[in-house]
């Protein structure tokens, strides 16, 4: 190392997705991405059987191991201290990122239930994923109870309460395994349980107890708070004092700092102790700042296995199908909102997994192409409407305008000549008439959206999809430069919780950048989307909106068949 690199400043972004986490060593002062670093989860996602246990879980579980997540620091943060060539002490700040809403049952001091003997054979001891969506039931609950007395967090969360977040996973703990819920003397989301681990403080960030957690605006009282005891003994007497008992901490802001690191972590991870950690961010927000955005009136798409849509306006509205809206919960200073799709690469991957003949793969292997390469070079020859198909980008439930995993895809139009490349590309045109939906969400309401940006792992490896995406919306697409935009924007609250830069604008100033390329829409593709757009509002209503649409009709008929 040359001595004047050793006077390089870093800061590190540690990302925990979905199905692994990853290090990023970003150099404070130019945001150049040294060097990051990559470790899957062994137990990836928990979804037919626990560990060592043959015994099948209900339907739609998703769970996790929290070792998982302790191994990522072990593994990733050294490997990406070495391939940066960095010694402990030019690391001054570290920045957490977390999928969400993921949450744990744990011990006062930090321990997971599902580490425990007496506990680890009982499926709500682990970690309840965010698309854990078997707690649609808990969550019809929570609406029907807040509804009826006009709680602040139905209005938050823009009519309804989601299955995926906190209090819906709470619930069914409650409803199906009482000993765990007793037993658990914190429930906490897995990016604050991260920050615990690393400094030994028990600290919980606004921004998840706020979009996940009910922590809302208050209406009648004024500041910011969980619904009263009246609203969770009216859910269920045994949640009476649920905030009080499970939950009561510190509640901090984005990019402070929550402590410094332990000598434990400190040494299993290669850095110095003390070294300051920022409060856990979500995922997707984490990624807004590394995309340049840090004022209003700009939307960013961060594309992946779901999609989130976070903005960032200067006052709060109601707005149909919110994820929440959280005032210093996106950017510091404004007021955050949130949106998303549930499946958005999951479906391209469910359909490349279960849906392509053995030629279409062998065609790919002949044009040295993966299957996604080839699929979308054949789809970008297609016309809009021109396959005639038309789909509804439900696979995972829908997240947002209607807040229901009980909805389920659809796909219109095929015939005996309908091809794969066919299917991809109407998948491709469904994720992108749902952004719409959602952005029409916010603008009905006089919320502005002046801008977009895209990042993601799709963002980056999927053109085709952008194109489609500017198309539809008529609106301009930037993408931000960074491949690893949420560890990145984690890196940029880390370097503020540090004290290298005052602010989140400041840092983003200095180490967020977007690419030259911008997709620009083609207005005779907007046309025509334009008219399958009103064709998929009339399906997305039909089937989405009914009580009694055929999707929840054949969703109850399957648990039934399965015995649930």
């Amino acid at each position: 190392m040359k001595s004047e690199d050793k006077k390089t400043r870093y800061v590190l972004g540690i990302d925990f997705g979905t199905l692994s986490g990853r290090a990023l060593m970003v150099n404070a002062d130019t945001g150049e991405e040294v060097a990051w670093a990559d470790h899957n989860y062994k137990n990836a996602v928990i979804e037919e059987s626990l560990p060592d246990s043959k015994k099948r879980l209900k339907p739609l579980t998703a769970l996790q191991d929290p070792a998982d997540y302790i191994e990522v620091l072990r593994k990733a943060v050294p490997r990406v201290m070495r391939l940066a060539k960095a010694r402990p002490e030019q690391v001054l700040g570290i920045g957490v990122d977390f999928t969400s809403c993921t949450m744990l049952p744990v011990l006062s001091d930090g321990t997971p239930l599902c580490s425990l003997k007496k506990w680890c054979n009982n499926p709500h001891a682990w970690v309840k994923l965010w698309k854990h969506h078997s707690t649609q039931p808990e969550a019809n609950r929570i609406n029907e109870v807040g509804l009826r007395q006009n709680e602040d967090f139905i209005t938050a969360y823009g009519g309804k309460y989601s299955s995926e977040w906190f209090f819906s996973k709470i619930l069914e703990t409650v409803r199906e395994a009482p000993k765990i819920y007793d037993a658990a003397e914190r429930f906490v989301e897995a990016g604050d349980w991260l920050v615990w681990q690393l400094t030994g403080e028990e600290k919980r960030c606004l921004s998840a107890a706020g979009f996940k957690a009910m922590r809302v605006s208050r209406t009648k009282r004024g500041g910011w708070d969980y619904p009263g005891k009246a609203f969770f003994k009216s859910l269920d007497p045994r949640m009476t004092n649920v905030v009080a008992e499970k939950l009561e901490s510190e509640i901090i802001s984005l990019g402070s700092n929550a402590g410094g690191l332990t000598p434990k972590m400190a040494k299993a991870m290669g850095l110095a102790a003390g070294t300051p950690v920022a409060a856990a961010n979500i995922d997707a927000h984490a990624a807004v700042p590394a995309c340049t955005v840090t004022d209003a009136g700009k939307l960013v798409m961060i594309m992946g296995t779901s999609t989130c849509h976070l903005l960032a306006a200067k006052r709060e509205k109601p707005v149909e199908g919110i994820c929440g809206v959280v005032q210093h919960g996106v950017i510091p200073g404004l007021w955050g909102y949130e949106a998303g799709q549930s499946g958005v690469g999951d479906v391209f991957a469910w359909y490349i997994k279960n849906g392509i003949p053995a030629e279409i793969s062998q065609a790919a292997k002949r044009a040295k192409q993966d299957i996604y390469q080839y699929l979308e070079g054949q789809a970008a020859r297609l016309k809009p409407a021109e396959s005639g198909l038309l789909a509804l980008d439900w696979w995972n439930g829908n997240r947002s305008v209607l807040v229901d995993t009980d909805l389920s895809g659809l796909l219109l139009g095929q015939t005996l000549a309908t091809r794969p490349h066919e299917i991809y590309r109407a998948l491709l045109e469904a994720t992108a008439f749902g952004t719409r939906q959602i952005i029409e969400a916010f603008t009905s309401q006089d919320v502005a959206i002046n801008e977009l940006y895209a990042c993601g792992g799709l963002a980056v490896k999927n053109p085709l999809m952008l194109q489609i995406y500017a198309d539809v919306t008529g609106r301009p697409i930037k993408v931000a430069a960074s491949e690893q935009a949420s560890a990145l924007g984690a890196a940029i609250f880390g370097a503020v919780a540090a004290g290298i830069y005052g602010n989140v604008g400041q840092a983003a100033k200095r180490m967020a950048r977007v690419r030259r390329k911008i997709y620009r829409p083609n207005s005779k593709n907007k046309k025509a989307y334009d008219q399958l757009y009103r064709e998929y509002n009339r399906l997305h209503d039909q089937f989405g909106r009914d009580p009694n649409s055929s999707m929840k009709v054949l969703k109850k008929l399957r648990n039934q068949a399965l015995g649930h």
